[in-house]
Formats: structure tokens, sequence, C-alpha cells
């Protein structure tokens, strides 16, 4: 595409996020191309898996490209560990007699064969769940996506299967995490075997809470180990998996609710900063460690809308707006997706140098995270309610109802 294409695109793109509100899409539409999105990406890791052949057929892009990277040994555990997490909401909805859950009966059957070829020791796409530290990561993102589909994933899970994942989690438990974002990759798969099994190791939970406790900075950012980066892990990782760890620990009775009510507090500011990044065009600051992600940076936001955890300081309407506004800014490129539907390396389009070592095509699925709010039914007023402007939008078009930032004290 020329430079002159990118301009209009990118003068379409500001044009439709700046529309009077009547004339920008109903929170049904929203939903539609959140939902045709979600599945254009997710559609090439589950439906290949669930025949078995996603080691065949999914490419493995790195940078600096090489013939056969070592990131082929993980990277078919991130491509589905990282677009269950994101779909699962969504998926838990269960099937029914729309379209929309016609359609979602088809994925929850795929993703279910897709799981248990990743843990059948038997089939051509078993997955690594031994060599090097990395599936240790992506494991943790599988248990995720299964808390978020509790019945239509793991409750359609065959009884081998089950037995199968069990396995696979207890390989996982023997690698070590490091001092960073990691300890709650180990503290998921804890938090998950206690779900399911009723069995579970409380050490390696009780670790990473004391340690994030002693990283918290303020104004809901935590170290990322004692150092803060800024960057989008908060979103990425710390606040939706700390979140979801201590649900699990209510519902068990292995919490007082006290870090539970707290981690809610912060998740909730840490959503509102997100909602302010969003510019009226659907931009938002570049920076930081896998901004490859894409808009996976939004999961805490998204989640928050899920969870009914919003700040007062915005509502859902405006939320959705600004979030279909983020993914349409970065799908308006072209670029973001082989020839055979693969997501490519890049934050925009394809830019394989701004991906780091660690980053292959299987990383690039945690942008998934973002439909999180898709597990919200078509009724709930975060899809019906009528578009309201978020607060970037607001304060770049002279809106009266701009209102103060004010960090959190907690």
């Amino acid at each position: 595409m020329t430079k002159t294409g990118y301009f209009l695109i990118s003068i379409l793109a500001v044009a439709a996020a700046i529309a009077p509100l009547d004339a920008q899409e109903t929170g049904a539409q929203d939903r539609e191309y959140w939902v045709s999105t979600m599945t254009r990406i997710a559609d090439p890791v589950i439906r290949n898996m669930s025949k078995d052949r996603l080691r065949k057929k999914m490419p493995v892009e790195t940078w600096p490209a090489k013939e056969n990277p070592s990131n082929s040994r993980t990277t078919h555990l991130e491509a589905l560990g990282r677009t269950v997490c994101g779909i699962a909401p969504w998926l838990e909805l269960g099937p029914d007699n729309t379209p929309e859950g016609k359609l979602r009966e088809k994925y929850i059957r795929m993703t279910c064969k897709a799981i248990s070829n990743g843990v059948s020791p038997e089939a051509s796409d078993y997955l690594n769940f031994t060599v090097t530290r990395q599936p240790l990561v992506d494991a943790a993102f599988l248990c995720q996506g299964l808390l978020r589909a509790p019945q239509q994933l793991w409750g359609n899970l065959t009884e081998e299967t089950r037995r199968n994942f069990i396995a696979a989690m207890e390989n996982i438990r023997k690698i070590k995490p490091v001092e960073s974002n990691w300890l709650l990759f180990s503290a998921m798969i804890e938090a998950a075997m206690l779900e399911f099994t009723g069995d579970w190791n409380p050490e390696p939970v009780e670790y990473a809470l004391e340690r994030f406790r002693q990283w918290y900075k303020g104004d809901a950012w935590y170290g990322d180990g004692k150092d803060l980066h800024m960057d989008y892990y908060g979103s990425y990782v710390i606040h939706p998996m700390m979140y979801d760890i201590l649900k699990v620990m209510e519902r068990h009775g292995k919490d007082d609710g006290r870090m539970l009510e707290l981690e809610q507090k912060r998740l909730t500011r840490y959503a509102r900063q997100l909602e302010l990044f969003i510019s009226p065009d659907g931009a938002y600051p570049v920076i930081g460690r896998s901004i490859t992600y894409r808009f996976g940076a939004f999961q805490a936001l998204s989640q928050a809308a899920l969870c009914g955890i919003l700040p007062a300081e915005t509502t859902p309407a405006a939320v959705r707006c600004a979030l279909t506004a983020v993914i349409r800014r970065h799908m308006q490129v072209e670029g973001n997706f082989d020839k055979d539907g693969w997501l490519t390396l890049g934050f925009c389009g394809h830019q394989p140098g701004v991906a780091e070592r660690y980053i292959s095509t299987g990383s690039l699925y945690l942008c998934s995270a973002v439909f999180l709010a898709l597990g919200l039914p078509s009724g709930d007023p975060f899809w019906t309610s009528p578009a309201e402007k978020w607060s970037g939008l607001k304060a770049w078009s002279a809106d009266k109802d701009v209102k103060i930032d004010k960090a959190i004290k907690f």
C-alpha cells in the first residue's frame, strides 16, 4: 500500500471515531464486529488444532528470522493458551439458537478437541510441557482460560482429557519461575488445580501474592520484580491473573478477602488509566515490552467490564466504544495477517523489527484478551446502551463533561 493509502486509512479512522455519536454503530453492530474479528484471529489456531494439524500448518515467525527457531518448541502452546484465555468468557455463554449461539457451539466443540489434542501424548499436536521454562507461561494462560469457562470448556472435556491435562500440569509444576510476573504463572497453575481437583500447593500462590504486595508502587502500578517497568504487563498479566487467582481462593475459602478487595480497587483504577490512554481515533501509547500483543494491552479494561468493576468515571457504553475504536484502528491496517490468516509479527501491520527475541507467531495470540467483554450477554447494557464518548474523545472535542483524574492512595 502507498503512503497516500495509509494516510487515507488514518484519516478515515479518525473521522469514524469523532463522528457524531448518533452516526456511530449500535452496540449490536459493535458486538457483531467484535465476534467477527475475534473468530478471524482465533480460527486458524482452534480449527487446525482441533484437527490435530497445528504443528503442520502454523508458521513460526521470529525476529531475526531463522530457519528452525528455538521458539518452535513452545510457540504452539503459546498459540493455544493465549487464544483460549481470550475467547473463554464468550464460550462460557454457551450455545443457543441465535447465529452467534450456533457459532459459539462450533467453537466450544473445536476448542475442547484442540485442548484434547494438546494434552494427548498420542496426538501430533501434543504440546511441550517440559522443555525450557516457557511452557510455564502459556500453561498458565491455558489454565486461566479454563477458569474463565468452567462449564463450557472444563465441563465438556472427557475424563481422559482431564487426566491428561492434570498430568501435563504436574510437569509444569516442576518449572521454577523467575522473580517477576512469572510468579503469577505458577500461582495460576495452583489456582486451576484447586478449582478442578480440590488439591493444590498453596506455597507458590502465597509467595507470589507476598512478592506483589512488596512490589506495589502506588496508583495501581506494580513492579515487575522490584523495579517498575513502563509497559502493559499490568494488563497482559499482573492485574488479570492476580484478580482471577484471588477469586478462586475466595470461592474455596482460602483467603480472608482483604487482598481481593484491595486488588479489585486497584484493577478498577488501572482500568480507568487504560481508558484514559485511548485517543479519539483509537490510538494509544506504543511503549514498553511485547507491543506485538497489539490490543491485548487492554485485557484489564475488558476484564473490568466483564466483571462489573469499571470505574465510576466512565460507563460501559463508553468503554465499548473506546475498545471498538482501538480494535478498528489496528485492524484497518494491512499486514496483520499472512496470506493464510495467521497473525504476523508487528504492532500495527507487519513490523517484525518490534518483536523481542522471545516473541514468535504463537505469542501474538494474547491479543485475543481484548475480547473478554464478549462474555457479557448481548442483552447487557455494555452492548445495548447507545454509543457514548470515552474520556479521550471528550477531552479532545471540547466536551464540558470532562472529569479530573486522581490517583488512588492504597
